[in-house]
C-alpha cells in the first residue's frame, strides 16, 4: 500500500555538513512521525526538506504516492504549519489574523470565538499580535491548525513556551487529531508519549 506521505533516500547538506543521509519514512493517517534530536541537530531542516523549503541533495519526498515537487500547491493546502516562529502579522489583532487564514485552506465549522476559549485565549482576540507574549502566541499558532480542515499537521518544537498545561493540551489535540485519522510530523528535543503509531526519526 501506498503511503500517504513518504520520504525516500533523502540526504541534505548545509555547508560541508551532512545533516542527515538517505532517510527513509512512510507515514499513513492515524501516525505521528517523530523528528528527536538535540537543538542544531537538523529537526527544521528536515521539516523544511519535507515542506519543500530547502532543496535536498538526493531523494524524493511524496504525498498520495506524486512527487511534491510536482504537486506543491497541492500539498501545501493539504497540511498546517507550526513553525519556530508562528508568523502572525504584529499589527492585526488575534481574531483578524485568523480570518486572514481562513482564505489561505479549507476549513473545519469550528467557530474561532469557541477554538479560542478552548485554547484559554478567547480575551486576547481583540489585540494585536505584538502585544501577546511567546506563550500566547504559540496557543494562538495551535488555534490556526485548529480551524484548519487539513489531513497534515507539521509541528516544530510546539511544546516551546508553553507551561505544563499548555504542553498538556498540545499532547490532547495531537492524539485527537490523529484519532479523527489525521497525520502529525512533529520536531522535540523532549520525550513524545502518546498512545499511538509513532515513527521516530533520532538526527545527531
Amino acid at each position: 500500500m501506498t503511503a500517504k506521505l513518504s520520504g525516500r533516500d533523502l540526504t541534505l547538506f548545509r555547508g560541508e555538513r551532512c545533516l542527515f543521509k538517505r532517510l527513509n519514512f512512510a507515514l499513513n493517517p492515524g501516525e505521528m512521525l517523530l523528528l528527536e534530536g538535540a537543538n542544531g541537530s537538523g529537526k527544521t531542516s528536515l521539516l523544511k526538506a519535507i515542506l519543500g523549503m530547502l532543496e535536498l541533495e538526493t531523494g524524493e519526498v511524496s504525498w498520495n504516492g506524486e512527487p511534491v515537487r510536482n504537486r506543491r500547491q497541492r500539498f501545501h493546502a493539504a497540511l498546517a504549519w507550526m513553525a519556530h516562529r508562528v508568523g502572525f502579522k504584529a499589527d492585526l489583532t488575534l481574531l483578524e489574523n485568523l480570518e486572514f487564514e481562513r482564505a489561505l485552506r479549507p476549513q473545519r465549522g469550528d467557530d474561532i470565538v469557541s477554538v479560542l476559549e478552548r485554547l484559554g485565549i478567547e480575551r486576547l482576540r481583540q489585540l494585536p499580535m505584538r502585544s501577546l507574549s511567546a506563550g500566547q502566541q504559540r496557543r494562538a499558532a495551535l488555534a490556526r491548525m485548529l480551524i484548519a480542515d487539513v489531513p497534515l499537521w507539521l509541528m516544530d518544537e510546539p511544546f516551546t513556551n508553553l507551561d505544563r498545561a499548555g504542553r498538556a493540551l498540545v499532547f490532547k489535540l495531537v492524539r485527537e487529531h490523529l484519532g479523527r485519522g489525521g497525520m502529525c510530523v512533529v520536531a522535540a528535543h523532549q520525550d513524545v508519549d502518546i498512545d499511538a503509531t509513532i515513527h521516530r526519526i533520532e538526527l545527531r
